[in-house]
């Protein structure tokens, strides 16, 4: 049986065929071998994992045949990640691991000393399928196009918890107290967040400041420092 997984735009039931990309062919049949008779696992985000079987295989186009569902969807908990976009191998790295320790939605945002005044939404948003892919998520989260923190701030949910990472509070690492609900947790760029932006940050109700320990940490390394933290005080890692 092949360990291939692949994500797919199309509805997934027992006997559904599922016509496959000419990417996702190549992949199979040119780099992988695969040929007809073969096994493969689709997921699509809503359906769960199942395992199919090559009906058609050629470099061109596939077709995919469900068999049986091996796993039911597996939804993240409610927790989104905002974090001002880095270099591009860097960014990719948030979003990666992002989805490997289970968010579920990604919003990129420009702050004052943001770097980066532009992203590919679409790289990005095939980044995260790809490690859903490879980490065995049957969930991709979704990537937003970037947006101005300002603008994201006032269009705030109500209800959702906002974590602020205040790299300036230099302090013991976050204890977060176990807690039901949204949330989300904001990552700011590799200058800090302004003045300006701070102190409206400290001014909402709806945010707390979290410190992640005595030492600066990277943008990368504080995203998944500060996932980690979340997940195992509030997420499902408990």
């Amino acid at each position: 049986m092949s360990d291939v997984r692949l994500h797919v735009d199309h509805p997934l039931a027992d006997g559904q065929a599922v016509p496959l990309s000419q990417d996702q062919a190549h992949y199979l049949v040119g780099v992988m071998r695969l040929a007809v008779g073969d096994a493969v696992h689709l997921f699509n985000g809503h359906d769960g994992e199942w395992r199919a079987t090559l009906t058609a295989a050629g470099k061109r186009g596939a077709v995919a045949t469900c068999q049986s569902q091996t796993r039911p969807l597996q939804l993240p908990p409610d927790l989104w990640l905002l974090f001002a976009p880095i270099k591009k191998a860097r960014t990719d790295f948030i979003v990666e691991k992002a989805v490997e320790l289970g968010v579920a939605r990604i919003l990129p945002v420009q702050t004052r000393h943001t770097n980066s005044e532009r992203i590919r939404q679409d790289r990005l948003q095939a980044h995260a399928v790809e490690a859903a892919e490879q980490c065995g998520a049957t969930f991709v989260p979704d990537v937003a196009d970037l947006q101005p923190l300002d603008r994201v701030l006032s269009d705030w949910p109500k209800g959702r918890r906002l974590y602020w990472c205040d790299e300036t509070a230099l302090s013991q690492p976050a204890k977060l107290a176990p807690q039901d609900g949204p949330a989300a947790i904001l990552i700011g760029p590799e200058g800090g967040f302004s003045a300006e932006e701070a102190k409206r940050l400290r001014g909402r109700a709806d945010t707390t400041p979290i410190s992640l320990g005595p030492r600066i940490l990277r943008a990368d390394t504080a995203a998944v420092a500060a996932i980690t933290l979340w997940q195992a005080a509030c997420g499902d890692w408990q």
